[in-house]
């Protein structure tokens, strides 16, 4: 393969576009380094999103595709399934792995819950011995936290709650209709509801409007009031001038000199399948916890043998998503209603928070979860209901068997719309070693790399969390007078996710304070190769139940800082 030859050498080399490596592109630019950013999928901004095209417009009626596996207008181009670029797992794993590709990278369509680790979750093996503890702790990253809620925006209430830190919010939304009944119900049960913590704008940010309220977040907002990475991040980054972005630009290995130091980027452009080398003093790998470990494992050479930044032999080890687990109900007070206002962020207005956090020995798992809330009158979309029949199949005084058609089954979703009320749970897992991701030998994607294989599973710890999961749920729904559906079995391990499912992927290029037992310092720095830092969640020591954006955007700013100041003094 000819491999083209860089003609500039720039400061710093970034892989990826989503959370991380814009922080670090914005931080860098504006401390003045020349950076070159390179991301796989292609140009997106803003202006593409498609908010306000009426799913009756599309003949799928907004239905999901390979593509967009969360729906037609969904502003994320990637999925577990990409054409090309394959993944296996070995047997017993049910792994799933997605993939984004296009600039902005999962920041374009996510849920933007926007927890902060709390000082428990950074030290975990200390209270309960499971796992390891982090090299750093709450104090090094909450100035950080703070900076990410001043520049980014993100509402919510300062409660005070044990171990889930306030920040600097913006004013809350009022809660919905079904949000209020839930909160009445869990609070006569002595569970806690807080309000939500989303980074999306309810008062007018810089140049950035406050929500309007149409409610289709996951399909990029056109108006900069929620966030994405482009909008908040790049494109101030790119104001400066001193950055460079490449996108079709698929990593393959980071080049490294005799000493084992790295160079550059090696690259394949997607479009021309044409090899490619951009030269940078500093390199920082940023492509998702999975991909950045990829590229390391993928990056071998005499000094490297077992990978770049792999003496240790953590590098896709330690691999870990979110545990999940959902419940629902057909709630008949909610049933029938007339025509009202049900505005709102496109997300919940109110969360469960771990409310168990001085139980954990009188639980039969470790570490905790929260409940997301869903229901209430969205967009109705192909799909709509999940199933008239289940609740319809016997309704008030007119008995009939579920489904229908024609003018009663039209009537009956007026009457069911917005009745059916659900909870997610979001738990943390267990860092274990042997849950990992590997290079297949016996495969490549379409660009010639060397793929991935995954060997995880659920230990018996996150089941036994799912199943309390289930039961908690069940016992809302039932405070508020849900018809609840039925219990999954222990044969069914209580509906838990499939590992990767809830896309929270995490851990697989970890920090530590000794080089033996981890990839990296606590400042996203390799041990091995003191010019390369990663800045996605591959840094995670653990995954708290917290959604992982708003941690990967402190830690890079911290490990962005860090690197400028090693610049100014000439330690890299």
């Amino acid at each position: 393969m000819q491999i083209l030859e860089p003609t500039e050498t720039y400061d710093v080399c970034i892989v990826g576009s989503g959370a991380g490596g814009s922080m670090a592109a914005k931080v860098l630019a504006e401390g003045g380094a020349k950076v070159v950013l390179l991301e796989a999928g292609q140009p997106w901004s803003i202006a593409d999103a498609d908010m306000l095209t009426w799913n009756y417009e599309s003949p799928r009626r907004g239905a999901s595709t390979t593509a967009r596996p969360f729906g037609e207008f969904d502003a994320c181009d990637g999925g577990w399934e990409i054409e090309g670029e394959p993944y296996s797992a070995a047997e017993g794993t049910d792994w799933r792995w997605w993939r984004a590709r296009m600039l902005g990278g999962r920041t374009n369509h996510w849920g933007r819950i926007s927890l902060r680790f709390g000082p428990d979750d950074f030290r975990g093996k200390s209270r309960d011995g499971y796992g390891d503890d982090w090299p750093i702790g709450y104090d090094d990253l909450a100035p950080y936290y703070d900076k990410v809620d001043r520049l980014v925006g993100i509402f919510g209430s300062r409660d005070g709650f044990p171990n889930e830190p306030d920040g600097q919010f913006l004013p809350p939304p009022e809660p919905r209709c079904y949000e209020k009944r839930v909160m009445r119900g869990a609070e006569s049960i002595g569970i806690p509801v807080l309000s939500s913590r989303l980074s999306i704008l309810t008062r007018p940010l810089g140049d950035r409007p406050a929500c309007h309220y149409c409610g289709q977040c996951n399909r990029g907002c056109s108006v900069g009031a929620n966030f994405s990475a482009g909008r908040v991040l790049l494109d101030p980054a790119l104001a400066t001038g001193n950055l460079t972005v490449v996108t079709g630009a698929m990593a393959r290995e980071v080049t490294t000199d005799a000493e084992g130091r790295a160079t550059g980027v090696s690259y394949v452009d997607t479009g021309t399948l044409e090899a490619t080398e951009v030269r940078a003093d500093i390199v920082v790998l940023a492509a998702s916890a999975c991909e950045s470990a990829r590229l390391l494992l993928n990056s071998t050479s005499v000094r490297h043998p077992n990978g770049l930044a792999n003496s240790s032999d953590v590098v896709g080890r330690y691999l870990m998503d979110t545990v999940g687990a959902s419940a629902s109900a057909f709630v008949p007070a909610l049933a029938n209603q007339p025509a009202h206002n049900c505005d709102g962020v496109g997300g919940m207005h109110i969360y469960i928070p771990w409310w168990l956090h001085d139980q954990h020995a009188s639980l039969d798992f470790p570490r905790g979860y929260h409940l997301e809330t869903w229901g209430g009158r969205g967009m109705p979309g192909f799909g709509y209901g999940w199933g008239i029949e289940r609740a319809n199949a016997d309704w008030g005084d007119r008995p009939r068997g579920g489904g229908g058609y024609g003018a009663q089954l039209k009537d009956d979703y007026r009457r069911v719309y917005a009745a059916r009320v659900g909870f997610s749970g979001r738990g943390e897992m267990l860092a274990r070693a042997d849950n990992r991701c590997q290079i297949d030998p016996a495969s490549v994607d379409r660009y010639g790399i060397p793929t991935l294989t995954f060997d995880v599973t659920w230990g018996d710890e996150e089941i036994r969390q799912a199943r309390h999961m289930q039961m908690a749920a069940r016992e809302i729904l039932q405070s508020i007078g849900g018809e609840i559906d039925e219990m999954p079995t222990e044969e069914t391990s209580y509906g838990i996710s499939a590992p990767g499912e809830i896309i929270h992927e995490a851990g697989c290029v970890r920090m530590g304070d000794d080089p033996a037992t981890s990839a990296l310092n606590g400042f996203c720095q390799a041990h091995d190769v003191d010019n390369l830092f990663v800045v996605d969640a591959a840094t995670f020591v653990s995954q708290p139940h917290k959604n992982t954006t708003w941690s990967i955007l402190a830690l890079s700013w911290r490990a962005a800082d860090y690197l400028l100041d090693q610049r100014r003094q000439r330690n890299v």
